[in-house]
């Protein structure tokens, strides 16, 4: 592969520590074939802590997207209860591997009483919800190397399905034996698997992460029983200037779809990879990238479209999970990205029907617009904000008729214009919000600043948003007033997606950091990558 498809992957991992440590040094060459290498793993539990209970069973929550805790009886009254019931942790391949950014970045998916969670070397576990104790082994063993991740599972009728670079399996939820290995999904020109696939109705949805080309990124459905391609979308038009001249490619979408009960899937798209001299000589949209594509989802076919930044050359992706949801009897997709906007979608027509910005903008917004309309005077160095690092890099929640974000405030600079990727200033330190915006009108009801990279995704419980930051504090939010009610230090750093259900929190503190030093300006510390349970009795 290509090292700048080693470079490529700007989303929450590599971003936060580009600066700090090259990703990998090589790209494995066996990927998708499962060795007899697997890693060390080992669970110490609590027995004076509550048993875990609950359900997870979609990666964010349901099919919906909409991040909810279900069944979940954690309130503000008794958060402050919660105890650590169980720790999982990797110590072995896994665990020594070459991320600088830790081995869990997944949510973990949660059926049955039992945990599905996967590394960033594609290696699946299977874990006792009640101890936290291995069930289940299936050894993969390839490193992600657009990475990292962000991977995981999903769960769907007795099989568990996961991918590997170029390669998608299927798995007997029970005993972890393969029931079906698709190696040939992608070729060299088409990127590579990152995303936490969706799987319902007889299929399964993936999607690579970019393309190194014209056509882009490939967004997929199989035949869940056999593993067989039942369509596929790429996901830049072949017929831009920018695309033919430059040979732009990347798009792909990272996150899981959104799967509507009008027998649509939407993906969120990444950005086209070119650098601000490409987009100014040779402006184009550069469709679907930075977008919201809503296909049917038997047949893959084009049912709408919402592009919310033509002519990206800042890597503002629109990668979030789209969720699902409902204004005064409309039909609604809410989609964000690192543009640092949230949309709001006719989920019917595709058509935009509010947008409000959220963390930090210096004017830069509208860059690849004023390009494409030959109006933007561009020098270099050009400091960009929201850049590459920040906007809304997990994935939003919406409840009771509001949407909930984190966001990341952290300025790029570009010192050439023939930069694809900016440079991130020093860590000067990394913060952030969590907002809440009103679902009707966009308007943002309460902003409150955190002192770290909020990382975790926003999960509603009941009166509480919980989310975590990247030094490894999992706190929660009063969802009316936003103020900050708990706080716990966690065993690592964080930054994958919480899991909240039933008496249950549910963390990936993948390591290998144990946060930011405000004095040093630098990363620091180190622990093995585990999975921990807490919960309230």
């Amino acid at each position: 592969m290509p090292t700048s498809s080693r470079t490529r992957r700007t989303r929450i991992g590599m971003c936060l520590l580009a600066v700090l440590v090259a990703l990998l040094a090589a790209a494995c060459s066996t990927a998708g074939k499962a060795t007899a290498t697997h890693t060390q793993s080992a669970t110490t539990t609590n027995p004076k802590a509550a048993r875990p209970s609950g359900s997870w069973p979609d990666p964010n929550a349901d099919l919906a997207n909409n991040r909810q805790a279900p069944g979940s009886v954690i309130t503000a009254a008794n958060v402050s209860s919660l105890q650590q019931a169980w720790t999982f942790r990797i110590t072995g391949k896994a665990a020594a591997g070459v991320y600088s950014t830790g081995s869990l970045a997944m949510s973990p998916v949660v059926v049955n009483g039992v945990v599905y969670i996967q590394d960033l070397d594609a290696n699946v576990y299977a874990l006792d919800l009640a101890t936290g104790r291995l069930r289940w082994e299936y050894p993969v063993n390839v490193p992600e190397i657009a990475g990292p991740g962000p991977n995981g599972v999903a769960v769907a009728d007795g099989r568990v399905y996961g991918e590997s670079l170029h390669t998608a399996f299927a798995l007997n939820a029970a005993t972890g034996k393969p029931i079906w290995v698709d190696r040939s999904l992608l070729n060299s020109g088409q990127g590579a698997f990152e995303i936490q696939p969706e799987a319902v109705g007889g299929r399964v949805y993936l999607a690579s992460a970019y393309g190194s080309g014209p056509g882009g990124g490939i967004l997929l459905a199989l035949n869940a029983a056999t593993g067989g391609v039942l369509w596929k979308f790429n996901t830049i038009i072949g017929s831009d200037a920018a695309v033919q001249t430059n040979k732009v490619g990347a798009g792909g979408a990272w996150e899981p779809p959104l799967i509507g009960s009008d027998g649509s899937v939407t993906f969120g798209i990444g950005n086209p990879y070119e650098s601000p001299a490409t987009a100014i000589a040779h402006p184009a949209r550069l469709l679907y990238t930075d977008s919201a594509v809503n296909l049917d989802a038997a047949t893959g076919k084009l049912r709408w479209y919402y592009q919310a930044v033509p002519n990206d050359f800042m890597d503002h992706d629109l990668q979030t999970s789209p969720i699902a949801a409902s204004v005064h009897g409309t039909s609604v997709v809410i989609d964000a990205g690192k543009v640092g906007y949230v949309y709001e979608i006719n989920a019917k027509t595709g058509a935009l029907l509010w947008k409000t910005p959220v963390g930090v903008h210096n004017g830069n917004d509208n860059d690849g617009l004023l390009a494409m309309e030959h109006k933007l005077n561009l020098t270099a160095p050009v400091t960009i904000e929201p850049g590459d690092l920040g906007g809304i890099l997990s994935n939003p929640a919406v409840a009771d008729g509001t949407v909930y974000v984190a966001t990341i405030d952290e300025p790029v600079t570009y010192t050439s214009l023939t930069q694809v990727l900016a440079a991130s200033s020093p860590l000067t330190p990394p913060g952030g919000e969590i907002e809440a915006l009103n679902l009707a009108t966009g308007k943002v009801e309460w902003d409150t600043k955190v002192s770290e990279l909020p990382l975790g995704a926003v999960t509603v419980s009941n009166d509480l948003v919980f989310s975590t930051l990247y030094d490894g504090e999992l706190i929660a939010l009063n969802r009316t007033t936003g103020a900050i009610v708990y706080r716990h230090q966690l065993p690592t750093s964080t930054n994958a997606p919480i899991v909240v259900a039933g008496n249950t929190v549910i963390v990936p503190a993948g390591g290998p950091a144990t946060g930011y030093n405000k004095s040093t300006k630098k990363i620091e510390g180190g622990g093995h990558p585990q999975l921990v349970a807490y919960t309230v009795r």
